[in-house]
């Protein structure tokens, strides 16, 4: 029987669009348009896409720092999205978010040490005296010195920042973590530090991720499953060795031939997408990537695919919303 740590059910995220002389709603943006899939203790699933897919949106639902427009969040079996803010708190000591951005995610205003003391004076944990050795204790496990404590964000660098938004992170020892891009504004040296950093910190703490990113070289490093998102919805969902090796998407086999080769002598096939990505306000109908897809028919014009099993070399977890799934490529 899996283990499900989190379970997210047709999951939707709306947001009015507001306008006119009275200011009411005339449209309405569809950021993620029922999503659902499911994580298992320990595990780190990859949910990757072009800006603008509703990754970062999706992540901040599961956590409730948007209220969802429709579904459900399961967490622990317990309906998150339905707590009242008291049970919400407590929920939360156990999820928690790194943000892609270390330094506007980090109050100025505040030294480390009481960045990293917060969530404990927030959850009514421990003594002063209590609270400065487990921060001492935390900084010491990111690779971050003592007498950072009494610092002040500006005084770091890029990565040390997100180090200490790492530290943060994992202070109340949670079981899950919603990586929000947390390396894209590193530089390549610090990146592969701060990946490494959260691969030991998982394998230490038992954590589960949730790690959002476009860049798929990364997600491939650090994920055992990978989401593909494209304009609100889920195309494809497998392993990630699966999606690497054999994508069934044509979105996801666009993706993956973006991706740089090492080797100069590598002459792969680039699929090149013709045109933009469609308005999340008036999205199109039928498959929502037909209108760039190089292989759409008929069918794809008028009728949604729906994420289902594609079993083809005992695949049996890959998961694709293609009516020509295993057909095209």
């Amino acid at each position: 029987m899996n283990n499900y740590l989190l379970k997210v059910k047709d999951l939707k995220m709306h947001f009015p669009v507001k306008g006119g002389v009275l200011y009411k709603q005339i449209n309405t943006v569809k950021a993620v348009d029922g999503i659902s899939f499911n994580v298992k203790s320990g595990e780190t699933i990859g949910l990757v896409g072009e800006s603008g897919c509703g990754k970062t949106t999706v992540g901040r639902a599961i956590l409730k720092l948007y209220n969802p427009t429709e579904g459900e969040v399961y967490f622990e079996d317990k309906n998150i999205v339905h707590l009242r803010p008291k049970e919400l708190r407590i929920a939360r000591r156990n999820m928690q978010i790194i943000f892609q951005d270390p330094f506007e995610s980090l109050n100025s205003r505040h030294t480390i040490g009481y960045i990293i003391e917060e969530p404990f004076i927030i959850h009514k944990i421990g003594t002063s005296d209590e609270r400065k050795q487990k921060s001492l204790n935390i900084l010491k496990r990111v690779g971050l010195p003592e007498n950072a404590l009494n610092r002040y964000p500006h005084e770091f660098s890029g990565g040390q920042r997100q180090r200490i938004g790492i530290a943060r992170a994992i202070a109340l020892n949670p079981k899950l973590i919603i990586c929000d891009e947390p390396v894209s504004a590193l530089d390549v040296s610090i990146q592969s530090q701060i990946l490494n950093l959260l691969l030991e910190l998982q394998r230490e703490l038992n954590l589960t991720y949730i790690f959002i990113s476009h860049d798929l070289t990364v997600v491939k490093h650090i994920s055992d499953r990978i989401a593909v998102m494209y304009l609100g919805k889920i195309v494809e969902f497998a392993e990630a060795d699966t999606i690497y090796k054999n994508p069934m998407h044509p979105y996801t086999q666009a993706l993956i031939s973006a991706i740089p080769r090492p080797d100069p002598l590598y002459k792969g096939k680039r699929i090149v997408l013709q045109g933009d990505v469609p308005s999340p306000v008036n999205p199109p109908h039928g498959c929502s990537f037909h209108t760039r897809c190089p292989y759409a028919k008929d069918i794809c014009k008028n009728k949604t695919p729906v994420l289902q099993m594609y079993n083809k070399d005992n695949d049996n977890d890959h998961l694709v919303s293609c009516h020509f799934a295993g057909e095209i490529g």
